[in-house]
């Protein structure tokens, strides 16, 4: 079976009590069970890390296993270049890589309205809670089908 890295960043094992109106209510460990759910087939491994250089070795970790990455970078969205380069790797491995947001980052401060992860990433789905994570599953699902 094909294991798909579910990898997110800073802040996001907040999820629950961090602006709720914002990223809503659910937790991480509530988005884990519903990913788990909704696997067919493939096998949900979540992670979540404030850590920049830990979440570029997993990066390194999908590149080096063949694992297609579902990636909310959260707040290293806007800014790191080292992650960007470390997504890169995965999609020039020809891997999948789904970048997701839990709210619309162009709905939201000017800041977050630029990316330096989506120019690398196969796809972007923003905006939809949970769903993006879902969305994004589904899609990897079908990619490797």
């Amino acid at each position: 079976m094909t294991t798909v890295l579910v990898l997110n960043g800073p802040n996001l094992g907040r999820l629950g009590s961090r602006e709720p109106d914002v990223y809503g209510s659910g937790t991480l460990d509530e988005l884990r069970v519903r990913l788990e759910a909704e696997a067919s087939g493939l096998v949900v491994d979540l992670r979540q890390t404030d850590d920049e250089a830990t979440l570029i070795g997993w990066l390194h970790e999908a590149v080096d296993s063949g694992s297609p990455v579902i990636l909310n970078p959260a707040a290293f969205t806007h800014y790191s270049y080292a992650l960007s380069d470390a997504a890169k790797l995965v999609t020039a491995a020809g891997l999948i890589l789904v970048e997701v947001h839990l709210s619309n980052p162009h709905t939201r401060e000017q800041f977050r309205h630029t990316s330096v992860i989506s120019s690398v990433a196969t796809g972007v789905i923003a905006g939809f809670g949970f769903d993006s994570y879902s969305l994004a599953l589904r899609l990897v699902h079908s990619r490797l089908s």
